[in-house]
């Protein structure tokens, strides 16, 4: 079998819109390894949630997935039918998305709705309100039995995402796709739901691709880290390398923006490009210090500068 369980290959997708072609991905290519954890990290609108989606096959109009390869457990998730793409949405690949009282049913109450997550496994229908109960305790909601009659309103945020949790792993998916799923909660919250993440993904040897933007947090989850800049991935090692020897001058200007005692606060020069017209060659060279003439002409190819260590930069070349 396969180490690889999830490969992403020149994955194109773009947004039809009234102002023009958005340009959201443009040749992403990413790997996942079984039982392995990657963070996808990279500011507001460098394509993180578009290529999760993407993977889901969840683009919608005016989207449009134009090419690529999405290869999952050895099939290409692009060329199933819409049928064979929901039996594995769920069952093989479960999400965890941003705001998750926006993702559950406001109709239907909490227990009910891990219920019919359970029910697409062979399970009898009889066994699915325990194997729900047990999983609404397994993420440390209090009084699992009352929980399992609350309706989404009912419960604060980080109750929702832990409820949330448990829907998304009681199916035992091969791969977890977490979407910034704590950014909305306090400090506190967010390192309660971090430690129950990786405690339950480990009880059922699931692959994560963790989406955020805090490299604190990727650094606290994840083994390694793909650096995600206006629809490109740019950077892509282990945590430890990542942080103690960035390539990429993207990466080393994330890096530096981290607040650091005793420190003025770095800023990465410029604004985010429109990707209706997306700049030329390397998307980042209008704001890169460290430009050279080829990066405004040609787009740098995502190439292993050292082993495990993938950098897609011109300056690596010169």
């Amino acid at each position: 079998m396969s180490e690889e369980l999830l490969t992403v290959r020149n994955l194109v997708t773009h947004f039809y819109t009234y102002r023009g072609i958005v340009k959201a991905l443009e040749g992403v290519d990413l790997t996942v390894d079984r039982r392995e954890v990657i963070g996808l990290v990279g500011e507001t609108g460098s394509g993180k949630s578009v290529t999760a989606l993407s993977i889901m096959r969840l683009i919608e109009p005016p989207g449009k997935i134009i090419g690529g390869e999405v290869i999952f457990d050895g099939r290409d998730l692009l060329k199933l039918s819409d049928e064979e793409m929901r039996r594995v949405r769920g069952k093989e690949i479960s999400m965890i998305f941003q705001e998750p009282t926006l993702a559950l049913n406001p109709v239907l109450t909490i227990g009910l709705q891990i219920q019919e997550a359970i029910e697409t496994q062979d399970i009898r229908k009889e066994d699915t309100e325990k194997l729900a109960t047990v999983m609404l305790e397994k993420v440390g909601l209090p009084d699992p039995e009352r929980m399992f009659k609350n309706y989404p309103h009912e419960l604060s945020g980080g109750m929702a995402q832990r409820a949330m949790i448990a829907m998304a792993l009681s199916m035992k998916p091969k791969l977890l796709i977490a979407d910034e799923p704590t950014s909305s909660l306090d400090v506190t919250v967010q390192a309660q739901i971090l430690d129950l993440m990786k405690k339950l993904v480990e009880e059922i040897g699931a692959s994560v691709l963790y989406i955020t933007h805090n490299l604190g947090v990727a650094a606290e989850i994840c083994d390694k880290i793909a650096v995600m800049y206006t629809g490109n991935i740019v950077e892509f090692s282990d945590v430890l390398m990542m942080f103690e020897e960035p390539l990429h001058p993207y990466t080393q200007g994330l890096l530096n923006a981290i607040p650091k005692l005793g420190h003025d606060l770095y800023t990465i020069g410029g604004e985010v490009p429109d990707l209706v017209n997306p700049p030329t060659g390397c998307r980042f060279h209008p704001r890169c210090q460290e430009a050279l003439d080829i990066c405004s002409k040609a787009k740098p190819q995502l190439i292993e500068v050292k082993k495990g260590h993938l950098v897609a930069c011109h300056l690596l070349k010169y």
